[in-house]
């Protein structure tokens, strides 16, 4: 049997983050081998990312990187706040951007089956080990890259992300204006979510939806009971317009003057720089959105501590 040493057990305790004690019985098990060892731990992590499986993880953060003309956002979960602000998480975090940004993967699929930056294991091996290590579920939720001209915003310690992508000629991008005009749109994109660009992005099938809304609403009101169907058109397109307003970023009021539109805000500012700008698409990721978190129930909780 091999002797195993308070160094070893130290060392392998700075290569897997593993407790001290699981270290020493994994260094035991192995006879010594420390690439058994690590195996061994690795295993043990398997093992308890299984059970965190049923675990809700709705906290977390969001990141984002540029390299060159391509930039990546990430939305990785934890269950707690606690854990997203770990310095080592981050660093997971931003691992992980280096290997989106590297690999270009189609998928969450593609993602977890790439190599993670600088190692030889998987991004869900290593998604793996951290779950071992920091003794939390741990998601990869989604990632986006986008091409090209963009500009970046995270709000807060990575609650909301935004990615926003221009088309504008070099009049415009060299003008020392550009860069606080694209960071404002990225603002107000951070602020007031919208779920569409602008009006020729929305589905018709949408606002075919809306417009028989509205018109039911009209419909509703007795004082217009006796009005013909086309009178009842003409007021459902006029009223149409309050829909792309709250609905589509380039109709809606700009965070920082709400005397005009953002496509006005975009017009004015060409028109400064004397160049051509166009919103062409973006990205908005919000940590947690959509995840239901579970309420306890202090009532029963307290029960099973009593044994009840």
């Amino acid at each position: 049997m091999a002797n195993i040493n308070a160094k070893m057990v130290g060392d392998l305790k700075k290569q897997t983050g593993a407790g001290l004690m699981d270290c020493k019985k994994a260094l035991v098990e192995a006879d010594g081998d420390v690439d058994k060892a690590i195996k061994i731990l690795r295993e043990k992590g398997l093992s308890a990312a299984a059970k965190k499986a049923d675990r809700i993880a709705a906290d977390g953060l969001v990141d984002i990187m540029k390299d060159g003309n391509v930039t990546a956002m990430v939305e990785v979960n934890t269950e707690t706040d606690f854990v997203a602000k770990n310095a080592t998480f981050q660093e997971f975090v931003k691992g992980l951007l280096r290997t989106i940004i590297a690999v270009r993967p189609a998928d969450l699929d593609a993602l977890n089956a790439a190599k993670f930056d600088g190692t030889e294991y998987t991004v869900e091996e290593t998604v793996k080990d951290k779950i071992f290590t920091i003794g939390e579920k741990i998601s990869v939720r989604r990632f986006v890259i986008v091409e090209g001209t963009t500009s970046t915003y995270i709000h807060g310690t990575g609650v909301t992300g935004v990615i926003v992508k221009f088309e504008a000629d070099e009049n415009a991008l060299n003008n020392a204006g550009f860069s606080e005009f694209s960071k404002n749109i990225a603002l107000q994109i951070a602020a007031y979510p919208t779920p569409y660009l602008n009006r020729e992005a929305v589905p018709a099938n949408v606002v075919e939806e809306e417009k028989a809304v509205i018109a039911q609403q009209i419909k509703n009101d007795p004082k217009n009971a006796s009005k013909p169907a086309q009178i009842i058109e003409k007021m459902v397109m006029g009223k149409i317009g309050k829909f792309y307003e709250e609905n589509c970023l380039l109709d809606k009021e700009y965070v920082k003057d709400d005397s005009m539109k953002v496509s006005q805000y975009v017009d004015s500012c060409a028109k400064a720089f004397g160049g051509k700008i166009e919103v062409v698409g973006f990205e908005r990721f919000e940590k947690g959105e959509g995840i239901e978190k579970r309420e306890d129930n202090l009532d029963e909780e307290v029960a099973k501590m009593l044994g009840k």
